[in-house]
């Protein structure tokens, strides 16, 4: 008899991230569902795509209802969809957009992991690997909104993975760094831009900018999810490459006092700004 192969579900996984993370799945032996808004292959791909917007319940419920039609169970959800807001000082965005980035990033967390329970429930096992961010653990300056979301994400996997322990499911945060893919090309622009601030969103563009074309390869991240999800003992948060790890243990072990100091030269907060005009 062939072994029968783990269902996975990978929220947006039409680029970057997502779509590596699909890829080293299947790779791995999974039988692997993509999703993205609009759904449909880009061209020969070694998973099926289907489309699924995170945000609004009547699509989450329908590409699991379909998935499950299919497969009659569902092993593991990775909650990979998610988008950012172009640096701004945080008062840059109103509350209609800190609406809109919490309903991708957190919220459709949340509608993902209530649609797939019932079912790992009725199994008694199943994996949930969230894709947070070290932004979970640090604060991004004039990212502020962002990171409000990955903050967010930690704490709601800590108490889920909690409570459903002895049901046999687990729940994971991966926690990558800056990372190559398209993050930068879709970001939301700030929707009440100050002059005031005109001088450091040009300055934390060219940072990110910088540190985005020097970040890991999505790959990184997806091995860090297959062991995440094929280990049979798992830990609660996965850091994905080196400056992740580095980050994460200087946040847990260096005094605050350090860790503020390293923040402010980094993103050099205290150099001077280009004047507004």
């Amino acid at each position: 008899m062939t072994p029968r192969k783990s269902i996975a579900l990978v929220t947006g996984a039409s680029s970057g991230i997502g779509k590596a993370t699909a890829e080293r799945l299947a790779l791995a032996g999974y039988k692997v569902y993509g999703s993205s808004r609009r759904g449909g292959q880009l061209g020969p791909s070694s998973f099926e795509m289907l489309a699924l917007d995170v945000t609004q319940d009547a699509s989450v419920a329908a590409a699991v209802n379909t998935l499950l039609q299919r497969e009659g169970r569902i092993d593991l959800l990775v909650n990979n969809a998610g988008f950012g807001v172009a640096p701004a000082g945080a008062e840059e965005s109103s509350i209609e957009q800190a609406r809109a980035i919490f309903e991708t990033n957190f919220f459709g967390i949340v509608r993902m992991t209530r649609a797939v329970l019932p079912q790992m429930r009725q199994q008694g096992s199943g994996r949930i690997l969230n894709i947070g961010s070290v932004l979970g653990l640090l604060p991004m300056p004039y990212g502020a909104l962002y990171s409000a979301t990955k903050h967010a994400v930690e704490g709601y996997s800590e108490s889920l993975d909690h409570e459903l322990r002895t049901r046999g499911i687990r729940v994971s945060v991966i926690e990558p760094a800056f990372t190559r893919t398209a993050f930068d090309a879709n970001l939301m622009e700030p929707d009440a831009m100050l002059d005031e601030y005109r001088g450091n969103r040009a300055g934390m563009n060219q940072l990110m900018v910088n540190a985005l074309a020097k970040g890991d390869d999505p790959a990184v991240v997806a091995e860090v999810v297959l062991r995440a999800a094929s280990a049979t003992r798992p830990k609660l948060r996965y850091t994905a490459g080196s400056l992740a790890g580095r980050l994460s243990v200087l946040r847990r072990f260096a005094p605050a006092a350090l860790v503020d100091a390293g923040i402010r030269k980094d993103f050099q907060l205290d150099a001077p700004t280009v004047a507004s005009r």
